[in-house]
Formats: C-alpha cells, sequence, structure tokens
C-alpha cells in the first residue's frame, strides 16, 4: 500500500487518544535541546528549545491554574506572530482551557463580538496598542476577569483587571506538578481545540469548533504524503486567528520538529524570506502575487542584456516544467538549453530566497495558473492546497508527485468528496469539524447528517479524482442575458498587471461585465517616481497614461476570455482597500458584497 492510499480507518488508529498536548510533549522529548523558536531583537535572533519551550508552556500552564482558569473555559489571544503568542496558546491548552485567537485588525466592536460570543473569561494581548482597545470595550466585556499583558503591564499597575505574563507564571510557582500532569493529560481528543472565527466575508464571524482530533488527524493525513525533515526552517506570519497559520506554523511543527521563524509584520516578509531562506513555506495569493511582481519588476530594471537573459532563461524552464507536470517527454534539444537556463532562474530565486525551498504552498484563495508556473519555472516547487477552516485546512493538495496545474489536487488521505446535483463539494473526513459554536441552525446547513460538509464552492472533479474549484457558490455572476460568470478567474488575470494591487468584477445582472480596479500602493508609487507623476493613489487614479496603460493590458486580456468575461469598461478607484476600511479580510480576501455597496455610485457610472 502506498503511503497515500492511507484510509480514514488507518489514520484514526494512527491518531487514537492523541491530542495537541501529546503531540507537543512527544515531539519535545524528541528533539529537547534542538532550537525550536527563533524570533529578531534588533539585528540579533533570540532562540527557544523545545525543552526550554515546554518549560515555559508549563509555566503559563500553571499560571492560569493558580488564576482559577477551568478546564473548557475560553481564553483570547490578541497580537502579532512573537513566540509569547505560541507559547501562551500551548499554556491555555496544557490548562485544559481552550484558546481563541482574534485577528489583530478587527475593530473595538468585532473584538467585544467574538469574546463574548466564544464565552472568553481571560484575555491575552501583547502591548500597550491592544490593551488600550480593550481598556475600550472593558464594559462590554463583562465575563472578562483578568487581561494578560505579554509586555507593557507596568504601566498599568494600579488597574487589578491587568496581571503581567511574569506575575501569572509567579503566581503558578505553587501549582504542584503532579496537578499540572493531569490537567494536559486529561484533555480528550473529541475536546475543542480552538474556534476559528472566519473572517465575516458574509456577514458577522462564525466560531468554526475545531477539536483536537481534527488537527491531529489532518496532520496525519498531510504529513502521509509530505516529507519535511526535523528542523525544517517555517516562518509565521499569518494572523495566528487563521486556519492556514494554525496548521502550518503552530500545530505542523508539533509533527514535524520544524524550525520556526516569528515576523512580527507581514510586510516585511519578503526581507525575512530573504534571510531565512524557508524549506516549506504557505502564502495566501496576494503574498504570491507580491513576490512574483517584485521579481518582474527587477528583471524590467535589469540592463537589456541582462533582462534579455532572465525571459529567455524563464520562457525555456516554462517549456519544460509544462512538459513535465504532464508527465511529457522532454526533448533532447530543449533539455540542452533547459541546463544552460537553470543558472539563470537559480540565481533569480537565490535573490528572493527561495533557493532552499522543499515546498512552497498556496492557499486560501484562487492564485492564476501563471503565476504557479512562474515559480515552478525558477525552481520553486509551488503546490496549491484547497479547504477552508471547516475541515481544519484542507480538503485537496497538489503535491509532489501528484501535480496538475489548473487544478488543486486530489483529496488529502482519508478523504472524500463528491458533488452534489449543483455542483456543489461536498466533503468528508476526520478533517470535518464539529460545526459552529451557538449555531445549531447554521450548522445544520452546513453539515448534513450524514457527516458530509457542504463547502459553498462550485467545482468539477476528474476521472481521476483531481479538483477544480469554479467559483464560490454564491459569487457567481449571472448576466442580464443569462451566462453565469466565475469572477475569480477574470479578477486573478487583472492582478497579474504589476499596478493592479485588487480587483472586482462586476456582472451581475448586468448587461456587460466591468471590473473595479483599485492600484498597488508600492508599485503604482514606483511608477509614478519612473514617470515624474504625483505619487499619491487619488491623483495616479485619473492620470491618463497610466490609465492607458491599464486599459491596453485589459484589450489583451479580454482575448483570452469568452465574451460574456470581457470586461468592456474599468475604473481605477481613488482609494486603497484595506481591512479597516472593510473591503478586505485580514488574510487579504475581498468582501464583494461591501465592495458592491460601498462603490454603488462608481459602479452605476459604468451603466449610465
Amino acid at each position: 500500500m502506498c503511503v497515500s492510499d492511507l484510509t480514514r480507518q488507518e489514520i484514526d488508529d494512527a491518531v487514537a487518544g492523541k491530542t495537541v498536548n501529546t503531540l507537543f510533549q512527544d515531539v519535545t522529548a524528541e528533539h529537547s535541546d534542538d532550537p525550536f523558536l527563533k524570533w529578531k531583537v534588533g539585528d540579533d535572533w533570540k532562540t527557544l528549545s523545545w525543552t526550554q519551550t515546554r518549560d515555559r508552556v508549563a509555566d503559563v500552564a500553571k499560571g492560569f491554574m493558580a488564576l482559577g482558569l477551568r478546564a473548557g473555559e475560553f481564553v483570547n489571544l490578541i497580537g502579532s506572530n512573537i513566540p509569547d503568542y505560541t507559547i501562551s496558546d500551548y499554556g491555555v491548552l496544557h490548562a485544559g482551557g481552550i484558546p481563541v485567537s482574534i485577528y489583530n485588525s478587527f475593530a473595538p466592536e468585532q473584538i467585544a463580538y467574538i469574546i463574548n460570543n466564544c464565552d472568553g473569561v481571560y484575555v491575552m494581548c501583547e502591548n500597550r496598542e491592544y490593551l488600550e482597545t480593550l481598556l475600550k470595550i472593558q464594559n462590554d466585556i463583562p465575563n472578562v476577569r483578568k487581561v494578560v499583558m505579554w509586555t507593557g503591564a507596568d504601566e498599568f499597575a494600579d488597574n487589578d483587571w491587568i496581571v503581567s505574563l511574569d506575575e501569572l507564571i509567579e503566581q503558578g510557582k505553587g501549582v504542584d506538578d503532579a496537578d499540572y500532569e493531569k490537567r494536559w493529560q486529561a484533555v480528550k481528543p473529541e475536546d475543542l481545540v480552538t474556534l476559528i472565527y472566519t473572517s465575516g466575508t458574509t456577514g458577522p464571524p462564525k466560531g468554526v469548533m475545531v477539536s483536537h482530533y481534527n488537527v491531529v488527524w489532518t496532520l496525519e493525513s498531510i504529513l502521509s504524503v509530505m516529507e519535511l525533515p526535523p528542523g525544517t526552517r517555517q516562518i509565521s506570519y499569518l494572523p495566528m486567528a487563521h486556519i492556514a497559520e494554525r496548521m502550518t506554523g503552530h500545530y505542523g511543527p508539533l509533527r514535524i520538529g520544524s524550525l520556526v521563524h516569528f515576523c512580527p509584520n507581514t510586510r516585511e516578509i519578503a526581507k525575512y524570506v530573504a534571510e531565512v531562506k524557508p524549506e516549506y513555506f504557505l502564502g495566501v495569493p496576494r503574498i504570491w502575487e507580491k513576490f512574483y511582481q517584485g521579481i518582474q519588476n527587477s528583471i524590467e530594471q535589469a540592463p537589456e542584456d541582462q533582462r534579455k537573459q532572465a525571459r529567455d532563461a524563464i520562457d525555456v524552464r516554462l517549456q519544460v516544467i509544462r512538459l513535465e507536470l504532464t508527465g511529457q517527454d522532454v526533448p533532447d534539444e530543449l533539455r540542452k538549453r533547459d541546463e544552460q537556463a537553470k543558472p539563470v532562474t537559480d540565481f533569480i530565486k537565490s535573490f528572493v530566497g527561495m533557493d532552499e525551498m522543499i515546498i512552497g504552498v498556496t492557499g486560501a484563495g484562487p492564485l492564476a495558473q501563471d503565476i504557479i508556473e512562474f515559480f515552478w519555472a525558477i525552481g520553486v516547487p509551488l503546490y496549491e492546497v484547497y479547504g477552508q477552516s471547516e475541515d481544519t485546512g484542507p480538503t485537496s493538495w497538489n503535491r509532489p508527485g501528484m501535480t496538475r496545474l489548473g487544478t488543486v489536487g486530489p483529496a488529502i488521505p482519508g478523504v472524500e468528496v463528491k458533488l452534489a446535483s449543483d455542483g456543489e463539494l461536498l466533503v468528508r473526513g476526520g478533517n470535518v469539524v464539529k460545526g459552529y459554536y451557538k449555531e445549531p441552525e447554521l450548522t445544520a446547513e452546513t453539515f448534513d447528517s450524514d457527516g458530509w460538509l457542504h463547502s459553498g464552492d462550485v467545482a468539477e472533479i476528474s476521472d481521476d479524482g483531481y479538483i477544480k474549484i469554479v467559483d464560490r457558490k454564491k459569487e457567481i455572476l449571472i448576466t442580464a442575458g443569462g451566462k453565469n460568470v466565475a469572477p475569480s478567474n477574470v479578477e486573478n488575470k487583472l492582478k497579474q498587471h504589476p499596478l493592479i494591487g485588487q480587483a472586482a468584477m462586476i456582472a451581475d445582472r448586468r448587461p456587460y461585465a466591468t471590473a473595479l480596479i483599485v492600484l498597488d500602493p508600492e508599485d503604482a508609487a514606483a511608477w509614478a517616481k519612473q514617470h515624474g507623476k504625483p505619487a499619491d493613489i487619488e491623483s495616479l487614479s485619473q492620470d491618463e497614461e497610466l490609465n492607458a496603460d491599464i486599459k491596453s493590458y485589459v484589450d489583451e486580456m479580454n482575448k483570452s476570455l469568452h465574451n460574456q468575461e470581457q470586461v468592456k469598461k474599468f475604473t481605477v478607484l481613488p482609494v486603497d482597500w484595506t481591512v479597516e476600511g472593510g473591503e478586505i479580510t485580514p488574510t487579504l480576501k475581498m468582501k464583494r458584497k461591501i465592495v458592491n455597496q460601498k462603490y454603488e455610485d462608481a459602479i452605476e457610472a459604468m451603466y449610465a
């Protein structure tokens, strides 16, 4: 039997009785003094070993036990990606509690909603910035007994609602080791490991109930077909409130024995990748798009001979990988040219810090196939994963030896998939969660009595099991002529233009398709400097030369689209889309309903 053929029962047998707590204890015993967590202080890297982390986790757990946290109670966490976050999360679990992360970009009322919805009794926050938000909503979160600050609590010594992390640990010194061991060992596989609050593209956030079993089972499934050695370098930078970061940078290392580097500011991820040279890296589509655009800009700015050399090398490599990934033979002449091209593409991937990458992963939304092919061409194996919070992250995965571009791969081991009569993808396996917290009706709508998760995505499944996502079931646009249009395909093509940061296709009940376009602030500023124009977004949105550049691209793009997909008009908006502005989620996914409402006048003007 191949490892990729593991059944659900075989995975169940392999993970029987295991929890995230047991994974943590087992991996620490195996790797003890090996480095686990790394973070920067100034220009220097600091390190904690597995054993040091285990001791710190025990200190936090005992502190919460002394503070009065009872098994099964919820603790909310908010802050950036730093060691204290990871240690605190594990600490809450070892105290028998349930840690629930909150996006650090959420507005105060959203934070209050989540704390109250999950019955949070303690909140842990990074520093004064987050505490000030909590103080504003203190009267709205009456069940919160204490706020534990990782840093900066000294300023609030006279406020008995606030406790420093050091004070928490000091209180826990009186807790007996035997009581602590008993507490973490009492956690069962069916207990909740966290709630993942969806980032709210279609209304208030919903708490997805993820169990220890879900996490341990999913890791067993994935790692049966993905080989990563102990000490694999990773970067933790995506929000800890997102299932992708939880499975990749938080829970995943407990099975791999990874070395996790913390990047507290997502905007600095390119610098961290160049320095860390990660061997395993997951990026949401916008991150890969930014890397792609950065490389393209660097090539464009190179001297003419180097620019031509890079373009030619990439073209040769694209021809080769398209043959290799479809199982076709590479002609000898092309293979010779490929050997000449590799040093050039090797330099490119080294330049951005991807020269030691074993596995690159893109997920949490669709990424244009052209961009995926480009990374393969420069020697970065980039696999597309598909899934959602409701199935603990992955449903399917293009993986080593089983990659078909244009699809999101076959289902991961032990997972069943099928299509409903309307084309909706249904999923069943040990990765499918219990449902939504305090939402029995919504749970019944999404998870049927036979254990199938109704994904909300329209898909196609090939005879050999490869899945292609057509679009979100509720986001299929129907033109006035009755034609179905999947907007993500067109939006992804638009975003391949270096000046375009975000795009929204408009076509629902309309006679033709149009688009709202948002400029990428960094690339637009660079364009402005190069052309001697004002760099502010409002001025650039109205610039005739810039608009002509985009129109030329749109006209060329339309040649590859069906008539109903072709963008007949577009509007470059004079603003950026931000989490705070409400147009995008913390993981950079567009909130289509909000965009349609907020820019109604601009939309109507394109149909006047």
